[in-house]
């Protein structure tokens, strides 16, 4: 009785998820990471397995000391 509130109780905390897109360091295909979740292993449809975190063009600037 008492594990069946737990598990209402966990199942309304909502979940965020933030969409990060990904590209594959061989051919350049860029892939969201629901995508990537989805499929049974994390491999491009090149069949090579290295991706890098697709960043935004803006450049920090930071000031020196």
């Amino acid at each position: 009785m008492v594990e069946e509130n737990i598990l209402d109780e966990i199942e309304e905390i909502p979940v965020e998820t933030f969409e990060v897109n990904y590209s594959c360091l061989r051919c350049g295909t860029s892939v969201s990471n629901t995508e990537l979740s989805r499929l049974p292993e994390i491999k491009c449809i090149c069949g090579f397995r290295v991706f890098t975190k697709d960043r935004p063009p803006v450049v920090k600037t930071v000031k020196a000391i």
